[in-house]
């Protein structure tokens, strides 16, 4: 049997509630520094929830025309810049390429929501005569993946996934795949959501999901935080090239780290209940196709939504996993920061993750003032940590009972 070919990280782009690039990305980041803030797209009067991680000053300009522009969810914006941030970062369009093995897997938990109910209440107030021709390409959740092939004239694998809040991982776990036997050399993978509308707060708000501490919304988001009361809803993108690695090399690409496992499993439980199980074995799984043992893993990027059910079962989970080495490892919730960007989450964390690699820099769990006893592990309370590390791991877990883990490695 042929073995598996190495994937690397060669190209990273990012919007998030904390920074329109990499380098505000890590800074914030490394600092603490929390992006929600009270929501300025429509009147909250009457919703419990008023605060998003809302993405400031985000701007295409100069990397998606205006026309093509209008014709996009703010989703797909977000993504295509994130997609071509990545793709530049790379260097893809000053190396020799072959562009049949350029693919892309780039996903969202939702989509076009926004667009969604604009186009609801256009069509109840002017009928469906006035509905866009670019409504349905507007909005679909492959059109990101489809509308940077076309920019670029990558004609490998291209599609988009849906997973809630674990579709970002998953695109790019399926993408790392398509490099390691062999269908593609380059992969361009990640997620990107903007469901910070009237339907979508007022979806989770309906299942009583969300954070509702409005008066102080920096403090919101407090993953393993006894007074923890909800999630707060966050807007992004994050995509990252992933390369083999002899085929980086060759072409002389930077390297940040190697992807080198991956693990995905259902809970078969419930669709918002979660099992300690799924999580655990999920994560074995991941650490398996690394070819690494749990006493490996030094960092991880959590879940950590500051839910007061899915913090205690994400660190009940982890407990499972690591055993006596759960003590020895440094956890954070980068979501303290961002809020939660649903499918896109995993993006986003997946490139902290990369960070804290490379840097040697651990990522602070913010808003931990009394932490949980029952959740007793080091989440990295409110400061970063410097720490050279060789070996991380980022979780991400969503409705339905679905899971999945990526394990990333120095290079």
């Amino acid at each position: 049997m042929t073995s598996k070919r190495r994937v690397v990280v060669t190209g990273i782009g990012i919007i998030s509630p904390v920074g329109n690039d990499l380098a505000t990305n890590w800074e914030n980041i490394k600092d603490g520094v929390s992006g929600i803030g009270l929501i300025t797209r429509f009147d909250t009067t009457d919703f419990s929830t008023k605060i998003a991680g809302e993405v400031k000053n985000f701007s295409h300009a100069g990397l998606i025309d205006d026309k093509d522009a209008r014709r996009m969810d703010i989703f797909i914006r977000y993504g295509m810049v994130a997609g071509i941030q990545a793709i530049e970062d790379a260097g893809l369009e000053s190396s020799s390429i072959d562009k049949d093995r350029v693919g892309l897997i780039i996903g969202s938990g939702i989509g076009g929501l926004t667009s969604i109910e604009e186009t609801r209440d256009t069509f109840n107030e002017k009928g469906v005569r006035r509905i866009s021709p670019f409504f349905i390409t507007g909005t679909i959740i492959n059109m990101i993946s489809g509308q940077l092939s076309i920019k670029y004239g990558y004609t490998g694998v291209n599609y988009g996934i849906v997973s809630a809040c674990a579709t970002a991982n998953h695109s790019i776990g399926d993408a790392m795949r398509y490099i390691e036997y062999g269908d593609c050399d380059v992969m361009i993978a990640g997620g990107a959501e903007s469901a910070v509308c009237a339907l979508g707060v007022g979806g989770f708000v309906a299942c009583r999901a969300l954070s509702t501490r409005n008066d102080d919304p920096t403090t919101a988001s407090r993953p393993w935080d006894k007074d923890r009361d909800g999630f707060v809803l966050g807007e992004g993108a994050a995509v990252l090239v992933l390369e083999e690695y002899e085929h980086a090399k060759k072409r002389g690409a930077k390297i940040y780290a190697e992807l080198a496992g991956y693990g995905a499993t259902a809970d078969a439980n419930h669709i918002t209940a979660p099992t300690v199980d799924g999580p655990s074995k999920c994560m074995k799984l991941a650490l398996k196709n690394a070819g690494l043992n749990v006493s490996d893993v030094e960092y991880i990027n959590a879940h950590g939504t500051s839910t007061p059910v899915g913090d205690l079962n994400e660190s009940n989970a982890l407990k499972a996993t690591f055993m006596d080495h759960a003590k020895n490892l440094v956890i954070s919730s980068t979501k303290s920061m961002t809020g939660h960007l649903l499918g896109a989450a995993s993006a986003v964390e997946a490139v902290y993750t990369i960070m804290a690699l490379k840097e040697g820099i651990l990522p602070p769990t913010i808003n931990i003032f009394n932490q949980d006893p029952e959740c007793d592990l080091n989440y990295n309370a409110n400061v970063a940590t410097e720490k050279k590390i060789n070996i991380a791991l980022s979780n991400s877990f969503g409705f339905g009972g679905t899971n999945s883990s990526l394990v990333f490695k120095k290079i």
